[in-house]
């Protein structure tokens, strides 16, 4: 009796073995994915959109303000030297704000919802009515900057009105507010006559090094360019636009890796060293994105522009991380994975496929990269991972050192882009998309052209 016991203990335990051996075997063929490979849902994606709007209107009062007190001006009768705007994201006239109020102008064009389209009234609207009172006393003003408008009496750069500019141009199309047009003149004015070009017209700095290309400026003039050509049909506006991608490409663009270099000067010619800093080719990719969708189909150099847009898409498709990242610095894997690049390779790239530029196959690369791009967005909205604003360097220490945080804003236009476009895409009805099953050995996600398949029956 004793060994028959002694016999069935031996057998249970030889049998619970082979039990937790299947198990093992099958728990570590499952994938075991970073960032949730999960299909998103368009409510889902609304919220997450919802969420940074709301922390965006909390950032700031829209007031003026005494920069010495902080107290709310209400007497402008006479004008207060110590005048300023106040603090804050959403009253700044800055670059990264003008990502974001385009936006929100896209959002409202794909979801109907006017929360967010309100918000480029209420700023634009506090902009004209206030800034008479500094321009009118600008003979007093002894700062180059006022506040968080920058240099808006007298723009001295690129970042200072470009993509702003392009916001106020899809907001003056809806809201036909003529008191916008002084502004959009001047912005237009300064990009095409006052802005320093190279002898062949190219848009350039003087800053760090002597004449010298960045990547960045292809963002922060060409899609005002776009759009002044469309709000006024003069197509000098649209021929000056492909004019810098082109000829900034051919400085930046290196084609055996599809990718921009940051930028270039004169001073070290063919031999400048190359940086494929991701934020600066996220730029360069939402340009031609825009672009793109502005341009007459058949306008002189639109197809080459097509080109480098398809190119720099593959290369992208290869370089994204297992996480659905992007890193800072495109092709160094062990630099960090970086929020507003990925934010804009993932509009870009579902743009792409909605708009019929790039193939549907492309599809999971757009959906996991909005699944990392959420992630990133916390629960109070803020958006985190960002990529601190960045020089055009020369060395990869000062890149792989960048700082992220939540307080750099130029993830924030991205994320929200990245949102409207991953809408669009799972609304797009031209297509089927087969879902990756939950907990499976081999499933993935497949966008099929719905098209190109014989009709079920």
């Amino acid at each position: 009796m004793n060994k028959l016991k002694h016999l069935v203990i031996i057998l249970f335990v030889i049998v619970q073995g082979f039990i937790l051996k299947a198990q093992e075997n099958t728990n570590t063929r499952i994938p075991n994915y970073e960032i949730p490979y999960e299909f998103p849902e368009v409510e889902n994606i609304k919220e997450v959109l919802n969420r940074i709007r709301i922390y965006y209107e909390a950032s700031s009062p829209q007031s003026i303000v005494d920069s010495k007190t902080g107290n709310k001006i209400t007497n402008f009768k006479t004008f207060n030297t110590n005048a300023e705007p106040s603090k804050g994201f959403s009253s700044e006239y800055s670059y990264t704000h003008g990502v974001v109020l385009s936006a929100f102008d896209y959002i409202e064009n794909v979801t109907g919802d006017k929360a967010f389209f309100a918000n480029n009234i209420k700023f634009f609207d506090y902009i004209v009515k206030n800034l008479p009172y500094f321009q009118k006393n600008s003979d007093k003003i002894k700062k180059e900057k006022i506040g968080s408008w920058g240099r808006i009496l007298k723009f001295h750069a690129l970042d200072d009105c470009g993509s702003m500019g392009a916001s106020l141009i899809k907001t003056y199309l809806k809201t036909k507010n003529e008191e916008y047009l002084q502004l959009i003149n001047q912005t237009a004015d300064f990009i095409s006559n006052e802005q320093f070009r190279l002898p062949n017209g190219t848009l350039a700095r003087n800053r760090p090094q002597y004449e010298s290309i960045w990547a960045d400026d292809l963002y922060m003039s060409v899609p005002f360019l776009a759009n002044m050509g469309k709000l006024t049909g003069d197509t000098k506006y649209y021929d000056d636009a492909v004019k810098q991608i082109l000829q900034i490409a051919d400085r930046l663009y290196i084609p055996e890796k599809e990718l921009f270099d940051h930028g270039w000067n004169v001073t070290s010619g063919d031999y400048d060293p190359r940086f494929y800093w991701g934020r600066a080719n996220g730029w360069t990719l939402m340009t031609m994105a825009e672009t793109l969708s502005i341009l007459p189909e058949h306008y002189k150099g639109r197809d080459k522009i097509l080109h480098l847009y398809r190119a720099m898409v593959r290369s992208l498709a290869n370089l994204q991380d297992g996480t659905g990242f992007w890193h800072n610095l495109l092709d160094k894997n062990d630099t960090y994975t970086e929020t507003s690049c990925t934010a804009m390779f993932t509009f870009a790239i579902a743009k792409g496929i909605n708009e019929g530029w790039i193939s549907h196959v492309y599809g999971p690369v757009a959906l996991t990269g909005w699944n990392a791009t959420k992630s990133r967005v916390l629960e109070n909205g803020a958006v985190d991972g960002t990529c601190e604003g960045t020089t055009f360097a020369h060395d990869n220490t000062y890149y792989y050192n960048r700082g992220k945080s939540i307080y750099a804003t130029h993830g924030y236009g991205p994320v929200l882009y990245a949102g409207a476009e991953m809408i669009k895409l799972l609304q797009n009805d031209r297509f089927e998309i087969l879902k990756a099953k939950d907990n499976a050995v081999n499933s993935t996600y497949h966008f099929l052209l719905k098209s190109e398949w014989p009709i079920k029956k």
